[in-house]
């Protein structure tokens, strides 16, 4: 048997010498990552790392961590990288669940980890952010660059990623080999992904997109990365005329669009250009296209799941939309209480099946029971709908429903409406308890420099076009909306910042939507 993901990320022989290229001008060719991949390797066993073992990694981004995440692949361990803004208190949490024979850190934070790490007998080593030097970096020196991977089957951990805990204790998803190598390999064929693309690689790599999807999906077809510690707006622009691929969270391209430099020219050699972890904006989309003749291809997954759907490659890429299933992938809509198939354009729950699908959440089995259907479809959690052209609409997560008097109310209905105004940026719906209603709608909107808007212009507005239980009873404007490392909005944290709104409300206060 072999080592499943491993060898199939490492299957193609590349033409390219470089599979990486570092800002900086470091090359790393595909030999030389092989060649570090097996010093890891043969470091973990020499540690006494076993097979289904977890090495856990919180570091800055480097080639050296991605030789980690490989060499962890190659040794039969499992990986869990984990985000290098979480507190000490987070890390012991994850720590002392997951339980990781080898914790390897930035030097400045061992000392407060040691404490953490021999309560549950893990090792610490030290990587620092250049990727040369800390013990881990000695440690592989001594070791050889040959290794014989160890055998790992489909249905083997290869990764372990946690949740971001936003409604409760943070959940380990446990994916395999064949939820990693199946997606990868779907989407190089899907994208049209050769051994002569150059991706552009800004994103953290603790997270899906950035690790699995950008990386893994690159090294299936043999191509080559460029490879950025960060997004950096003005670093993006200058060295995209030497990528063909680029990979990014909404925010990214709307700081491009920021960026006077970012030119039609600059764009004109990127083939392909794609948008996840958060949903993008029809206002991006539109602006973007205009920008640079380009058209983004928006896509959806969540760390369950890898991808599910996406924009054609070839085919309209919809605004607004995250596509078509992929190939092997089957969807369906489901209404919310009895689990019963809804129709093509009803809004409902969004159910996933397939070989990308996760095995389930560690040491977790009774969770992990209330998010399958018995017949092995995963309750992702998110709204969404079927429109006319079969692409699949994310309408919001199940959690941010807002129930008002007795009414369904989908934030994202809202917030289109209110995005579509000449004043605004964006918007974020929000349900907040209300002694009357329930939950009261609420809307946190970002205004337009130079332009002058208020509640009452809005809800004039919308008033139009949405029922009086959809319109906000309270707006608040702000300069930007919260959001986490990959661009997603967090709702909870304006939950808690507005929650005591409507406390000293009398019920026949209805807001300015009345």
């Amino acid at each position: 048997m072999s080592n499943l993901l491993f060898d199939t990320l490492f299957d193609q022989k590349p033409v390219n010498p470089a599979f990486v290229e570092q800002i900086d001008g470091r090359h790393w060719s595909y030999g030389d990552i092989l060649d570090e991949t097996a010093r890891v390797a043969n470091t973990l066993v020499a540690l006494g790392i076993q097979p289904g073992d977890r090495v856990a990694a919180q570091v800055d981004k480097s080639v050296s961590l991605v030789a980690l995440y490989l060499g962890t692949i190659r040794a039969g361990a499992v990986f869990l990288p984990l985000n290098t803004a979480y507190t000490l208190p987070e890390v012991e949490y994850f720590i002392s669940d997951a339980k990781p024979a080898l914790l390897v850190c930035d030097p400045a934070a061992e000392a407060a980890l040691r404490p953490i790490a021999a309560a549950t007998a893990t090792r610490i080593e030290t990587l620092d952010s250049s990727g040369d030097a800390g013990s881990w970096p000695e440690r592989l020196s001594a070791s050889a660059i040959e290794f014989s991977s160890v055998a790992r089957g489909p249905h083997d951990l290869a990764a372990i990623l946690y949740t971001s805990g936003t409604t409760g204790r943070a959940k380990g998803a446990m994916l395999t080999h064949l939820n990693l190598a199946s997606n990868a390999l779907t989407l190089a064929d899907l994208w049209r992904f050769t051994n002569d693309d150059v991706l552009l690689h800004a994103l953290p790599i603790f997270h899906t997109h950035g690790l699995f999807v950008a990386i893994n999906t690159t090294l299936v077809a043999g191509g080559s990365l460029l490879f950025l510690p960060r997004f950096d707006t003005d670093e993006v622009v200058s060295i995209m005329p030497r990528a063909s691929v680029m990979m990014g969270v909404p925010t990214y391209y709307t700081r491009l669009l920021d960026n006077r430099n970012f030119t039609a020219r600059q764009a004109q050699d990127i083939r392909l250009f794609v948008s996840g972890s958060a949903p993008l904006l029809k206002e991006t989309h539109q602006a973007f296209h205009a920008r640079t003749g380009k058209t983004i291809l928006e896509r959806y997954g969540m760390t369950e799941t890898n991808m599910n759907t996406s924009n054609p490659y070839e085919g309209p890429r919809r605004a607004g939309t995250v596509g078509l299933p992929l190939p092997g992938v089957d969807i369906r809509i489901t209404d919310t209480s009895s689990g019963i198939e809804l129709a093509d354009g009803e809004i409902g729950m969004l159910e996933v099946k397939g070989p990308n699908l996760f095995k389930g959440y560690w040491q977790m089995e009774e969770k992990t029971a209330e998010n399958f259907r018995r017949d092995g479809y995963f309750i992702t959690g998110d709204l969404a709908m079927i429109d006319e052209k079969n692409y699949i609409v994310i309408v919001g997560r199940g959690r941010d429903l807002i129930i008002s008097g007795g009414y369904n109310v989908y934030p994202k209905e809202v917030e289109l409406e209110i995005d579509a105004l000449p004043g605004v940026v964006e918007s974020a719906v929000i349900g907040l308890p209300h002694s009357d209603f329930g939950e009261a709608v609420t809307a946190v909107v970002v205004a337009k420099q130079g332009y002058t808007i208020n509640d009452r212009d809005i809800v004039a507005e919308i008033g139009q076009r949405l029922a009086n239980y959809k319109q906000p009873r309270r707006i608040f404007f702000v300069t930007e909306l919260p959001r986490n490392s990959m661009g997603k909005v967090q709702k909870n944290l304006l939950r808690d910042e507005y929650k005591h709104t409507y406390t000293n409300q009398s019920p026949n206060n209805k807001g300015i939507s009345d």
